[in-house]
């Protein structure tokens, strides 16, 4: 299906790989996510915060800017921790 002229597979909608699931206390990350992170040396089960990832994170865009892919990830925590995590 093409959506705003991209190409989406509607199965990677409802993939397990992409939901939310609780994997240190009040830090909830996809499994996809997970798998980036790791694959640029962030081990997230040995985070304490969900600050400390997007410091991490930070720290490896500083040095590599072209990591859109770790950035993406970042945007998607940022934003997943705001609405989940901040009084409205």
């Amino acid at each position: 299906m093409i959506i705003n002229n991209e190409e989406i597979n509607i199965d990677d909608l409802v993939d397990q790989k992409y939901m939310h699931k609780e994997i240190n206390k009040n830090i909830f990350l996809s499994d996809y996510q997970c798998e980036v992170l790791l694959n640029y040396n962030i081990n997230p089960y040995k985070c304490g915060s969900v600050d400390d990832i997007l410091f991490q994170i930070e720290e490896v865009l500083e040095d590599d800017p072209d990591a859109d892919e770790l950035e993406n990830i970042s945007r998607e925590i940022s934003e997943f921790n705001y609405y989940a995590n901040t009084n409205k």
